[in-house]
């Protein structure tokens, strides 16, 4: 009998793994089900490893495709073309190899009997918890084609969001480039060139300024040692991303990025402002409280965040509300805390959660804007700065033999 892996989540919300020996695919699944546990993914054991290695070697698929995707299939099911039929149709229209590919996979999955959150559920690097469980609810309340829109509109916002923040660093980062590119240039090449009118000072008796001989051993170490430096912080970055990896690295670092001035607040903010528009969007379509509260928990970006809202999880299952919990994280601005307040008791939490993260993504873009209007002129300064030092160390040996001489 054949043997196929699987993943599944229990009703309590955690995740195992195991292989089950049915006759089909759809009979393991049915197997699962009566086990209590929602499979997220059921492969047979030679189909699961050719497909993660297969998929390992394509780059992720692009928030707006995805977003793409979704609204064509909403408008596709909306016209009254059968579900199977309308992944058939993405499926060739599909500009993407990877999500053509996986979109296949999908129907074939639907076609045997799987639900599509399940299907969706089985590529978790293409499609988020917070899809899967918006299909679901949407699948489950008969609004599929009313969810399938609303997250392509959460992907086009996210996506919306992380561009400008590219676009706004992008300045910064070539100054910073460039001006390394220049630093490392004059140093290496530039200073060498003066080595041996350095070298008659010395022997003259003259000698060299401090900031001179700073220069000259910053210009031996990098040429003698420039590889190993570079090696060195290669390996640097490599054992810090390991280290962020873990679970306690993590949370160091996003406690760290709080912290950060200017910075951290933005950071702050932007993980707030998840938070609430995963959640809003959740509960607009359908989603239990506790469940969405999961979900959009691991959206935040911020361990920190994130445990505070799972911890509030248990007190709201024991009849707290859920504005008590996070207002005792200290973690959520009291004006949002307000609102939040008023919203439970007015029953209209998804609505004001979706509108406190676009007045906070609003606020995020002016502090944006400033930020890097503060950073733009700070990194001339210490690109011109370095830039002078070694002009200085170059030129003011040349003032002090004239000086001596007059």
């Amino acid at each position: 009998m054949p043997e196929f892996v699987y993943t599944a989540r229990s009703t309590q919300g955690r995740d195992s793994s195991g292989v089950v020996n049915a006759g089909s695919r759809r009979e393991a699944i049915a197997m699962l089900a009566d086990k209590s546990l929602f499979p997220l993914r059921v492969e047979a054991r030679g189909d699961s490893a050719a497909r993660k290695i297969r998929f390992s070697l394509r780059r992720r698929v692009k928030s707006e495709v995805l977003a793409d995707a979704f609204t064509q299939l909403s408008d596709l099911l909306a016209n009254g073309v059968p579900l199977l039929e309308a992944l058939s149709i993405l499926t060739r229209q599909a500009i993407d190899p990877r999500l053509a590919d996986v979109l296949k996979d999908v129907r074939e999955q639907v076609a045997d009997g799987t639900g599509l959150d399940t299907a969706l559920a089985a590529h978790p690097t293409v499609f988020s918890r917070l899809a899967v469980s918006m299909v679901r609810a949407g699948l489950e309340g008969a609004f599929l084609e009313d969810a399938l829109e609303r997250i392509a509109a959460f992907l086009r916002k996210q996506e919306e969001m992380r561009m400008k923040v590219v676009g706004a660093m992008t300045y910064p980062a070539i100054l910073a480039v460039v001006g390394t590119g220049v630093t490392i240039f004059l140093v290496t090449v530039i200073v060498p060139m003066f080595q041996d009118f350095f070298d008659r000072l010395e022997r003259s008796g003259t000698g060299l300024p401090l900031i001179t001989i700073i220069l000259i051993t910053v210009s031996h170490a990098l040429i003698r040692y420039g590889v190993f430096i570079a090696a060195a912080v290669v390996a640097a970055v490599a054992l810090a991303r390991n280290r962020m990896a873990t679970e306690r690295g993590r949370a160091l670092m996003d406690r760290w990025k709080l912290k950060i001035p200017l910075a951290g607040r933005i950071f702050h903010d932007a993980a707030v402002a998840r938070l609430c528009r995963v959640l809003g969007t959740l509960l607009r379509n359908g989603v239990p409280l506790l469940t969405a509260l999961r979900i959009s928990s691991e959206s935040t970006g911020n361990q920190l965040l994130q445990k505070a809202v799972l911890s509030s999880v248990d007190t709201i299952s024991s009849g707290d509300s859920l504005s008590r919990p996070l207002a005792a994280s200290g973690l959520i601005p009291p004006p949002v805390m307000a609102m939040i307040s008023v919203a439970e008791e007015a029953n209209t939490l998804d609505v004001v959660l979706v509108r406190i993260a676009d007045r906070i993504d609003q606020r995020i873009e002016r502090q944006l804007e400033i930020l890097v209007r503060m950073v733009e002129p700070m990194m001339l300064l210490l690109i011109g700065g370095m830039v002078l030092f070694i002009i200085v160390g170059v030129l003011l040996p040349v003032f002090d033999l004239n000086a001596s001489i007059g």
